[in-house]
């Protein structure tokens, strides 16, 4: 329901300065602090940071922006990390630039506990989903194992949502998905493995995993989640 709902807001936002209201929807429905998408790179030009929208207070963005805190943050360097969720307590914080990095950063609310996602598009753009919270270590870690399957979702639906609205993506056609393939990222996009969609459907894992693979390939998405996201922006499969 969360999910259905925090895409839903996204898909309502039709222009730039709609994203961020979006964002602080899905951030009270998640618990969360802070959430923030940031264009690392579009596809078809080599500028750096084209486009950001957050929740952030506008004190910190004007600092971060004024002080060129892009060459500090230490976040900006998962783009690099492949697609795998990062939690900032992983992130090397020994230089004593970095902590009063992160120390200014929680005196702006931002923090302590942080999570980002690198998204990659197909055509190489490249993006960074940062979500934040002040809940206690054992509640943030909960908050972590309960809600990442969507944060990932969401991060890749977001990339979508802002390439569209920000003309930073030309419009692409991809190929019709078959009736099985949609079944497949149906029910993977509503948390179920892989085991689980083959008894549903009454076929093998291993076709699962073609089904989804050829789903991907069409959709031109580097992930499962990528392509679940993908879908359902493109009203392909409903959540």
């Amino acid at each position: 329901m969360r999910l259905a709902l925090s895409l839903s807001d996204m898909q309502a936002a039709k222009e730039r300065e709609e994203l961020s209201p979006a964002l602080c929807q899905i951030c009270t429905r998640y618990d969360l602090s802070h959430m923030t998408f940031l264009v690392v790179r579009n596809g078809f030009d080599s500028m750096r940071f084209p486009f950001y929208c957050t929740t952030y207070p506008t004190v910190w963005i004007e600092a971060y922006l004024t002080r060129n805190l892009f060459e500090i943050d230490p976040v900006i360097d998962i783009v690099r990390a492949g697609h795998l969720p990062v939690d900032w307590s992983s992130l090397d914080q020994k230089s004593a630039q970095v902590r009063r990095f992160f120390g200014e950063a929680r005196s702006h609310g931002i923090g302590p506990n942080g999570l980002t996602i690198p998204v990659r598009g197909a055509y190489g753009e490249r993006g960074l989903f940062s979500v934040s919270s002040d809940l206690s270590k054992r509640d943030w870690s909960s908050l972590c194992a309960s809600s990442t399957h969507d944060l990932h979702i969401l991060s890749h639906y977001l990339h979508e949502r802002v390439l569209a609205v920000t003309g930073l993506r030309k419009a692409a056609r991809y190929k019709e998905l078959s009736r099985r393939e949609r079944q497949c990222l149906q029910m993977l996009a509503v948390g179920k493995v892989h085991k689980q969609i083959a008894w549903a459907l009454g076929i093998s894992e291993s076709s699962v995993r073609l089904y989804l693979r050829s789903a991907r390939n069409k959709l031109g998405a580097s992930t499962s989640h990528h392509a679940v996201a993908r879908a359902s922006f493109l009203e392909l499969i409903n959540l």
